[in-house]
């Protein structure tokens, strides 16, 4: 086993900063295109998923459930295209969001892409993507400087 690992995000907070503002500005830009926080916050945990990002999925997990999420949707998510629990806008934005984080081969981004621009305005797919791009890198903060998941305070 490694040592304790460096945690990035408090070693060189500058660069942390400046995540935190561009999720800040990505925030402001779902609200901007109309996009609820709770389909916002199911694009954070299908990406955490894949990444297998322990830490993020306990933190939006319980944002999700905040924002008035259900158990079941959040225990059927990783497979969301096998049930009809979604909305054609969360299908569009999770087979985006995943296509963003696997990178399949262009064919399969390309198939991704046409669902999601069929059922998303521009501005919609526009921030959903870079809901995408900044969860993948927050997954690999996380998962680098390996942050605990602790068990909630009683």
């Amino acid at each position: 086993m490694s040592e304790q690992r460096i945690p990035i995000d408090k070693q060189t907070r500058p660069v942390y900063r400046a995540q935190i503002e561009v999720a800040k500005a990505i925030r402001q830009a779902t609200a901007d295109a109309g996009l609820e926080r709770r389909l916002v916050e199911l694009v954070n945990i299908r990406v955490s998923q894949i990444n297998g990002c322990a830490y993020c999925l306990d933190v939006h997990v319980r944002d999700a459930l905040r924002e008035g999420e259900t158990t079941q949707r959040l225990a059927v998510l990783r497979a969301w295209r096998e049930t009809d629990l979604y909305t054609e806008q969360e299908q569009a934005a999770l087979a985006l969001a995943e296509s963003i984080t696997t990178l399949p081969d262009s064919h399969l981004q390309d198939r991704d892409y046409d669902f999601a621009r069929a059922r998303l305005t521009e501005d919609e797919l526009s921030a959903i993507a870079w809901v995408a791009v900044a969860m993948n890198a927050f997954n690999r903060i996380s998962i680098v400087s390996r942050h605990p998941v602790r068990p909630p305070q009683q």
